[in-house]
């Protein structure tokens, strides 16, 4: 095996001209120049790492860990290599080792602000807050001045319900920053702030300068449509969402016709025939309570209920079913081949998996990541006895709700009316079709439903999940555990109402999204339409 004794070999043209074009987000330029150089040099440790960090931005981390170890390999001294993959492995939910990488880059290089913020947001991922939070007090104490580990100080503090401080630590960001939109956009996202004619006038600054860079101008449009929604005025409101979503869509390789074939497949492969091939297999641990449906539809409502409950506890929106699920070769047409043994371990290194988010005894833990429900029938192979918990919203209402959020990564089909309205019409086709192979496996929550007699659906959630009443559940807001959502402040207040008619004002923009929805769709709501045979 080659060995580079060096981490610095002579610069080549191409790579500058490649990493400035990361910088720029211009991956279609990266790319090739990239291609190129490993080609010429395939032991070009830094070639090999930007290449890494181009499918990391692209959400290939597979390929990044392996280009990354790879680099590691041939230069074991490489700390940014180790670092970038120290990264990866936080991005795919596996912060434990993160941590690992962490502490030996730390020795290479201990003054790292970004190592450090790094391994205070992985200590947050698996719970341990206390240690996070410490941490950036630390960095913080040491290096007054960099803005954005205030943010990620700011997102910390709000996770564990310390909302105030969470505010001044934004607030002091800003001071040093005053265009880092993503922090006016955090403050937006805590739904509880409404900004002053001095902040709304700061941030159309930031946005009008011409050297604003293209993340701070979408967090900024994003944050500016919050604020004039705030003040009710809708056109003005929508024009920010709007360009916000333009410009993050830009940058996104999502594609709907990817997600509706992946629902056709899905639908094709999971009849009555394989879930009654399997019967008895999988893993019978009852633990996990599965909590999911679209983003902004109550998930968080609901596992605020359910973590309020003695038996149960709260962990996060876990990364593991995917992760899971694209490890089977040929998924999920393969899930007719799996063997009875493949299906029992899959499902023991879920629960080994998911160990290290639990810290309470309470028999029960909740994965409240809303996407899988693109997994369903593999859940129920895998784990027959985990409870499944759909929670459904009004079309219009959820779509438009994720419209204007900005998510940090993933759900890449929220940045496109028409997009949304696509993939939520395979969500609720995916889910009829479950209803229909494998009746009563998914309970399902109707925002509005909760809204207007919540205990008559608290009692329905706790009996779906073979729990007793506790009064503790309807009080849910007095719940102290850390919430990592956009819906963390409000599920520490009661229940309101304005949520299910936030989409009304915004209603004469929304025709791509109901022509994506399709009028069968929002004729039949609450219930499922009856899909055409192309569909179903």
């Amino acid at each position: 095996m080659a060995t580079v004794t060096t981490t610095v070999p002579h610069y080549d043209p191409r790579l500058v001209r490649a990493a400035l074009a990361m910088n720029e987000g211009e991956l279609h330029v990266a790319e090739p120049l990239l291609r190129a150089l490993l080609k010429d040099d395939p032991f070009d440790v830094r070639a090999i790492r930007l290449f890494a960090e181009l499918a990391g931005r692209i959400g290939r981390y597979h390929d990044a860990e392996n280009l990354l170890r790879r680099a590691i390999e041939l230069a074991p001294q490489f700390t940014a290599a180790r670092a970038n993959l120290a990264l990866v492995l936080y991005r795919t939910n596996r912060a434990a080792e993160a941590l690992e990488e962490l502490a030996r880059v730390t020795l290479d290089d201990p003054d790292n602000v970004g190592v450090a913020n790094l391994q205070a947001a992985a200590y947050g991922r698996i719970g341990e807050f206390d240690e996070a939070l410490a941490l950036y007090a630390q960095v913080l104490k040491e290096i007054p001045h960099q803005p954005k580990v205030w943010m990620s100080y700011g997102h910390m503090l709000k996770t564990v319900g310390r909302l105030d401080d969470g505010i001044a630590a934004y607030r002091r960001a800003l001071e040093i920053q005053p265009g880092l939109g993503e922090v006016w956009w955090s403050l937006a996202n805590l739904k509880t702030v409404t900004f002053s004619d001095e902040d709304i006038a700061a941030m159309q600054n930031a946005l009008a300068a011409p050297d604003a860079a293209a993340e701070d101008r979408w967090h900024l449009e994003f944050a500016l449509g919050k604020a004039f929604e705030d003040r009710r005025q809708a056109p003005a409101a929508f024009a920010h969402y709007a360009a916000g979503n333009a410009l993050r869509n830009k940058r996104l390789p999502y594609r709907a016709q990817d997600t509706s074939l992946q629902v056709d497949r899905t639908i094709a492969a999971a009849t009555p025939a394989l879930f009654a091939a399997f019967e008895g297999a999988g893993c019978p641990a009852p633990d996990p309570i599965f909590v999911l449906g679209m983003p902004r539809a109550g998930s968080t409502l609901v596992e605020q209920i359910l973590s309020s409950h003695s038996q149960v506890e709260g962990t996060s929106e876990l990364a593991d079913i995917t992760q899971l699920a694209r490890s089977i070769e040929g998924y999920p047409e393969a899930l007719a081949d799996l063997s009875p043994e493949t299906v029992l371990d899959l499902g023991e290194k879920y629960l080994a998996r998911t160990r290290i988010q639990r810290h309470t005894a309470r028999p029960l833990f909740i994965d409240k990541m809303p996407n899988n429900w693109l997994h369903v029938p593999f859940i129920r192979l895998i784990l027959p006895n985990a409870k499944i918990v759909d929670a459904r919203r009004h079309p219009l209402s959820c779509c438009f709700s994720n419209f204007k959020q900005h998510f940090a990564r993933g759900q890449g089909f929220a940045y496109s009316l028409s997009d949304l309205g696509a993939y939520y019409r395979d969500y609720v086709r995916l889910m009829a079709h479950v209803d229909a192979a494998q009746p009563g496996l998914v309970h399902r929550v109707i925002y509005e439903r909760m809204v207007e007699d919540t205990e008559a659906e608290v009692r329905a959630i706790l009996a779906h999940c073979g729990l007793p009443f506790e009064d503790a559940c309807l009080a849910f807001w007095q719940n102290d555990r850390a919430v990592r959502t956009p819906s963390s402040e409000q599920v520490r207040r009661p229940i309101f109402r304005e949520g299910t008619e936030a989409f009304k004002p915004f209603e004469p923009f929304l025709d791509p999204l109901k022509a994506a929805l399709g009028a069968d769709l929002l004729a039949a709501w609450p219930d499922a339409p009856v899909f055409p045979p192309s569909e179903a």
